[in-house]
Order: C-alpha cells, then sequence, then structure tokens
C-alpha cells in the first residue's frame, strides 16, 4: 500500500437532508450476537467501535420485519412498540462515537431457518429443505405493512435509516424472479407485477418515514443462476426503486444458491465492479460497490473510475474498525486487511456461532477482552514471527511492555509466507505488512536472522519469553522416502525444488490442496486479472442473460496431479465450510484425483506403490510432494524451562495438529494480555 490522500473516498456525500462524511460504509452482516445474550449491549459497542473508526453509516446485521421473516429461530425482529426503548441503545452508541447507523430490513423468505418459512412461491431452495408456504395476496399485503411498521419503529428508536434487504435470495429477490415466482395474481406473472412487491415496499416506507430519513435498498446487481434477471431487468427495477424513494443503492452480488463465489478470496479486488456500474449508469441516486473490497486504493479507484459513488466494507470492518480513520490520517499501512478467508465469520455463523475475525480477535467481542496498558510492564521477548508469535508481540507492546522480536529468517510471517503464495491468497500477506507496521509504530525491536537460545535470552534479562517458533514437516519413513524427487510442501511452495508434469501429493488437509491448487493454477502472475475471474467462472460482463451467466471458460491445468491420504474420510474436510465447496470444484475441474484410504508402501522409479482396499497399484509419479502433517519445534521452550526461566509456548510449537491462524493469532493475544 501506499499513501495518498484519497480524495475521491474520503469526500462528503450530500444527500440534501443530511452529511455523510466520507464515502466508507459498513455493510450488513449477519453477526449472530442476539443469540449470545447481552445481545443489544454488545452489538451497541460493536457498531460504536466501527463509527469512531471514522465510517461514515453502518448498516445493520438484518432485522426480520416479523417473526416469521428471521433468518433463523431466535435471530432480531422488529415489529413491537415494546422494542424500541431497548433497540434506542444501539443508534444511542453510535451517535455518540460521532457516527450515523440504519436498521436493515430482512426478509429471509424461503431461506429463513424456521419452522414456517414463507415465500414468494412454494418453490423451496435447494440450500434449505424446508417445506415452503406460499404468501396469499392478504398476507403479501400484510408482509408489506410489517416492512412499513418495522421501518417507522427504528425511525423511534433513533437509527438514521433503514436499509430494504432486495438481494441474495431472500424473499424480496424470489418476487422477482420469474424462476421462484409462479403467482398468477398482481404480485406475480409480468416482469412489472414481479417487481411491485419491492417497489411498493419502498414507496409506503418513504410514505410512513417522511423524506429526512436515510432509506437504502440492497439490490441484486447480479444473482448468479440461470433462473435471475437480465441487467436490462435489473436496471428497470433499479430506475423504479429509485422512483418509489429511495436514497441510495446497495449492490449484492449473488444468490446464496449460487455456485459461484463472491466473496471468498479467491474473487480479485474490486470483481464485481462491473455490475455496480452498470446500476449506476442507471440511475441517479448514489450507488455503492460491495464484496471484495478490503483497501483504500481499491475503494478509491471504483469512485474516481465511475463504478460506484460508495463502497461498503463488510468483513473488512471485523478485521479492522479503524479503516476509514487510518485511510484519512495517512496511516493506510496500518490497516488490518481482510484476507477473505471467511473462516472467524461466515464459517462460524453457519457452525452457529457469532462472528469475529481471523485477523482481528477484539471483533465482536468488543465485551470479553479489550485492550488495555499492564500496570506492571516487563521486558518481553517472543521468538517467532508466524501469526501466533506476531499478534503476541503486538499486543503486549501496546499493553506497554518492552518487546523484542526474534526471527530466524529474513522476514517476518511464518507460514503466512507459504499461504501468500496461494492464487487467490496474496491478501496474506497484507496481514504480515500490517504487522510490520504496527510492530515498527509500537517501537518494538525486530531482530531478523536471529535464532537465540536459551542462555542468550537469559542473558538479556527478559522477564518472559513467548515461544511461537511453530512447526516443521514431518517426513515420511518410507523406503524411497530420501529420493531426490521427494519434496516438501515448503520446497514446492517456496519453488526451491522442480516438480514435474505427473505430482503425486501425500496428504489431503489444508495444506495437500494449497499445493495442489498452486502447482496446477494456470496463473503465475498474480493476483488473478479480474476479466480472466469472470470468464473462468462463466460470468457474462454484459449481463445480456438471465442472472449474468454465460459458459465457463476453463484453463488447461498446469500438471496432472493425484491427492491421497490414509484415512477414508472426505479430502479437505479440514477446509472452511464457505470457501471448500469453491476449492474443491476447482481441482476437480483440472483433473485432480483423490484416494482415500491409501496405505503408502515404497517409493522407487515407477512411482508411488499404494494399497486401497486390499489392491496394490502404483502411481506414476515425477514428483512427490510429502503433506504428511507438522512437528512442533519446542525445543526452545524446553531449553527455557530447564534453565529456570518464565516462558509460555503458543501456536503450532505448541500444538502442532490442526494448524490454524485463527487460533495462532487469538492465542498470541490472549496470552500478551494476561501478562
Amino acid at each position: 500500500m501506499t499513501v495518498t490522500n484519497y480524495p475521491q473516498l474520503l469526500e462528503p456525500l450530500d444527500l440534501g437532508f443530511t452529511t455523510l462524511k466520507n464515502r466508507i460504509f459498513m455493510a450488513s452482516m449477519h453477526v449472530r450476537f442476539e443469540l449470545l445474550g447481552n445481545g443489544v449491549e454488545r452489538a451497541a459497542e460493536f457498531y460504536a467501535e466501527r463509527a469512531r473508526g471514522g465510517t461514515a453509516l453502518i448498516v445493520t446485521g438484518g432485522y426480520g420485519p416479523n417473526p416469521q421473516g428471521v433468518i433463523e429461530t431466535g435471530a432480531d425482529y422488529l415489529n413491537s412498540p415494546d422494542q424500541v426503548a431497548e433497540e434506542s441503545r444501539i443508534p444511542a452508541a453510535v451517535h455518540e462515537a460521532g457516527g450515523k447507523i440504519v436498521l436493515q430490513i430482512l426478509h429471509a423468505g424461503r431461506y429463513a431457518k424456521v419452522d414456517d418459512p414463507v415465500g414468494a412461491s412454494s418453490i423451496p431452495s435447494p440450500i434449505n429443505p424446508r417445506e415452503i408456504h406460499a404468501l396469499n395476496t392478504e398476507e403479501v399485503e400484510q408482509t408489506i405493512e410489517d416492512y412499513v411498521n418495522c421501518a417507522a419503529l427504528a425511525q423511534q428508536a433513533g437509527y438514521d435509516g433503514v436499509e430494504i434487504m432486495g438481494s441474495e435470495g431472500y424473499l424480496i429477490s424470489t418476487f422477482c424472479a420469474a424462476s421462484t415466482n409462479d403467482r398468477t395474481d398482481e404480485w406475480g406473472g409480468s416482469f412489472k407485477n414481479r417487481i411491485r412487491f419491492p417497489v411498493e415496499i419502498v414507496r409506503r416506507v418513504r410514505e410512513r418515514v417522511g423524506n429526512e430519513f436515510i432509506m437504502l435498498y440492497r439490490i441484486s446487481a447480479l444473482d448468479l443462476f440461470e433462473g435471475g434477471l437480465t441487467g436490462d431487468e435489473t436496471e428497470i427495477l433499479a430506475r423504479e426503486i429509485e422512483k418509489a424513494g429511495a436514497n441510495i443503492l446497495t449492490t449484492g452480488i449473488g444468490w446464496h444458491e449460487s455456485r459461484i463465489p463472491t466473496i471468498a478470496h479467491m474473487v480479485p479486488r474490486g470483481g464485481w465492479r462491473h455490475a455496480a456500474r452498470r446500476i449506476k449508469g442507471a440511475v441517479n441516486i448514489p450507488v455503492a460497490a460491495t464484496n471484495r473490497i478490503n483497501t483504500p486504493e481499491t475503494g478509491e479507484d471504483l469512485i474516481s473510475n465511475g463504478d460506484a459513488d460508495i463502497v461498503a466494507l463488510g468483513r473488512q470492518m471485523l478485521a479492522d474498525p479503524y479503516f476509514a480513520q487510518k485511510a484519512e490520517t495517512g496511516r493506510a499501512d496500518a490497516i488490518n486487511t481482510c484476507i477473505g478467508c471467511n473462516q472467524a465469520c461466515l464459517d462460524y455463523i453457519f457452525a452457529d456461532q457469532a462472528s469475529t475475525c481471523l485477523v482481528n480477535p477484539f471483533a465482536g467481542r468488543e465485551l470479553d477482552i479489550v485492550r488495555k496498558k499492564s500496570e506492571t510492564p516487563i521486558k518481553l521477548a517472543v521468538v517467532g514471527t508466524g501469526p501466533a508469535g506476531l499478534s503476541a508481540a503486538l499486543t503486549a507492546a501496546e499493553s506497554g511492555h518492552t518487546v523484542t522480536l526474534f526471527e530466524g529468517r529474513s522476514e517476518l510471517g511464518g507460514q503466512f509466507n507459504l499461504a501468500k503464495r496461494i492464487p487467490g491468497k496474496e491478501d496474506f500477506d497484507e496481514t504480515i505488512r500490517f504487522f510490520r507496521t504496527r510492530l515498527a509504530e509500537e517501537n518494538v525491536d525486530m531482530r531478523l536472522n536471529s535464532r537465540p537460545i536459551a542462555a542468550d535470552l537469559e542473558a538479556e534479562g527478559f522477564e518472559h519469553v513467548i515461544v511461537a517458533t511453530g512447526v516443521s514437516p514431518r517426513t515420511l519413513d518410507l523406503d524411497g522416502a530420501d529420493r531426490d524427487n521427494v519434496i516438501s510442501y515448503i520446497d514446492a511452495l517456496l519453488e526451491r525444488e522442480p516438480v514435474g508434469e505427473k505430482v503425486a501429493i501425500i496428504g489431503s488437509g489444508g495444506i495437500g490442496f494449497d499445493v495442489a491448487e498452486f502447482i496446477t493454477s494456470p496463473h503465475k502472475n498474480l493476483p488473478v486479472p479480474i476479466d480472466d475471474f469472470l470468464a473462468h467462472w462463466g460470468i457474462d460482463k454484459a449481463h445480456t442473460t438471465p442472472g449474468g451467466m454465460t459458459s465457463p471458460a476453463r484453463e488447461a491445468p498446469a500438471r496432472s496431479v493425484t491427492m491421497l491420504q490414509r484415512t477414508d474420510s472426505r479430502p479437505g474436510k479440514s477446509l472452511g465450510l464457505t470457501t471448500g465447496w469453491v476449492v474443491r470444484g476447482e481441482l476437480k475441474s483440472r483433473g485432480v484425483r483423490n484416494i482415500t484410504g491409501a496405505t503408502y508402501n515404497r517409493i522407487d522409479d515407477d512411482g508411488l506403490h499404494i494399497t486401497v482396499g486390499g489392491e496394490d497399484s502404483v502411481i506414476p509419479a515425477d514428483t512427490i510432494i510429502v503433506c504428511a502433517g507438522q512437528e512442533a519445534e519446542n525445543t526452545l521452550y524446553d531449553e527455557l524451562t530447564a534453565a529456570g526461566v518464565d516462558a509460555t509456548v503458543i501456536g503450532g510449537a505448541e500444538k502442532s495438529a490442526g494448524l490454524d491462524a485463527l487460533r495462532a493469532i487469538r492465542q498470541g493475544t490472549e496470552v500478551a494480555l494476561a501478562l
């Protein structure tokens, strides 16, 4: 990142009756605080922290307009005056922090995880196998009134506005698309009739709340399934919503049932700019771009290029609530960048947990863990600069301790230096840049190419040592494992050893899948260009087709690869819930073969000899890459404890199984706070 002034991004936005201080919004995210206890208090502090960080406008997670419309049983809804007093605590906290906030009204429709979900029709969703009740005409009218009532209650509670969720396949989306609306009354049939539902909601809400109340509408700019709207239809809808009274259009990308990645790490930054640009060209009100916008540079480019008027950041606001302030004050290099991993946000949601963030363990936990100055600062050594060591060193320095950080190699980052080489994971390098910048700002003594022994640390008088020395690759105990064509995943990813045309990968965990992606990718110049991404996934950039879909243009894989594992479990079972399906699909499209339940016998000139189900076979391979796990590197910790030096071991050095950056960063943070 380079420091710039970002004049377009930081320009105020005049809505006539109110002005927003910049063009940086926080997009709506489902965070599940309401299911943790103290939901309102948690949400108030969570949103207030983003307001303190300079965000111009915050959009809450979705509130059902009625109990039937919630995302899941127990989720937030607003439909009674009795709820106003408690709900008012959230906008009050944001206003006190200098921000503005709108409440998103979201009726989940056929996606709702409730006993009796409803929809435009009785057509079920492929991702929610519940029977759907089609709203009758009277129920449609009542649902519209529920939206209006919810907006009015939000106004009473002190919110600055509302956002009507009309995207991603929720209730409003299903009215608009012919494939999910088979109604024969005035709410179905022709396109004009199908879009009556959202238009009437917006019109009646505006009528009820008046003209000095912000109303956003989240429009599905690309449905990304074959039965969706065309670009022309989407433009018509946008203009009708504008006429009905919306102040701002936020662009949504893809229904949840779409089989195209929309926000995962493999989506290029600003990858949906063409969709936002088309909406912007159709209306006269401001349009917000969304999805995979995680740097001020990307935001500035989108606005200055005419693709959008606003950038709405979701997961990036988990990663760094002070994004806007840092951009404004010339500290862009100190922004903690969202890496698009989804591990602690979306994956947590699908696992029935509340959202947090891999790179920022404070996110969503503002009431549980707090940055604070230590009452008894100490002289601290941290050895190792993987995610665990970096988070420990930074948190300790922020707490007032005098920190010296040791790294045996010439660069910070540990395993992240491997991860950043995987196509689509380039943003892992941004995490290293963030820590490097912040450690320097906190005056941490960073000693590269330094591998201290216990005696060295004892001699320097460190009062405590945090050992974060990570892991080393596990080697094979197998005849032929010492052959020149048998290499570790580190050698493969760093390209320290040549990789042949026919490859066997031993191990089908996360690292094995990363290696398979790396060696089969046709892209060596990263990041992947947006147009290449769109073509690869069959996205019609001109949006002439329903849903914006066309035939994918798949590149030939770089190599022939077979992945093997000892267990009979599903390959890549440890991959993320919301990204794993993409990775598996990609490797399948590249012809990668998976073998489970394999016993490894030997390696020779013919290849890797295995036994599966009692039958022997040979996997011909020019190169065999070992991804068979890791061993903890904790020798230093043992030396320190033997010498009586006060020490703590964290990260992979403590537990090598299931190597996990989420756990490492969180552990490093919590250990440092406990000093």
